[in-house]
């Protein structure tokens, strides 16, 4: 043997002793099924999701053709938002697409209030109809249901009682 050093690509080598391994030697390959994703927005199981966030509400919402269940934290929609206007809020996505009664709707709505849950549901709606079908893009769109409302609560600044709230002026 000589003393030089090895001037072989160890990377390649290295590479080429490993022993290949298919997806039916892996114990972890029966255990957990693959989820397969044909574009974004679309799960394994025909849903269709989008995610919808108004002031401090978060809304994830899942679809997919079925009978027109409406469904919004495991409730009704019509138990879940009581005012005509948060629910007609909700469900003016399909209204503006003619898609009344055509998709089951299952939302998972958190924080916030009323108003800021129904506007979330509004816009993950809205997303998912789009990915659902890219033909009511326009729909949507001119009734500015993909259109996140941005306002949030202005914070209270200090030395003052509210957030433009200011204490009377004295001038003595």
């Amino acid at each position: 043997m000589s003393d030089e050093p090895n001037t072989t690509n160890t990377e390649t080598t290295a590479a080429a002793d490993l022993p290949s391994v298919t997806m039916g030697d892996s114990p972890t390959a029966t255990a957990e099924p693959q989820r397969v994703s044909r574009r974004p927005g679309v799960e394994a199981g025909g849903y269709f999701w989008g995610t919808g966030r108004r002031k401090t509400s978060v809304a994830r919402v899942r679809i997919r053709p079925g009978t027109g269940k409406f469904l919004v934290n495991k409730k009704d929609v019509d138990t879940y938002f009581c005012a005509d206007r948060l629910r007609s809020d909700a469900i003016a996505p399909l209204e503006a697409t003619k898609t009344v009664g055509k998709y089951d709707i299952f939302v998972n709505v958190v924080g916030g209030g009323t108003t800021g849950q129904a506007g979330a549901v509004m816009l993950g709606l809205a997303r998912a109809l789009m990915t659902a079908n890219m033909e009511f893009e326009q729909a949507l769109r001119d009734g500015h249901y993909l259109t996140r409302d941005d306002r949030k609560v202005e914070r209270k600044k200090p030395g003052q009682p509210g957030a433009r709230k200011r204490f009377q002026f004295s001038k003595r």
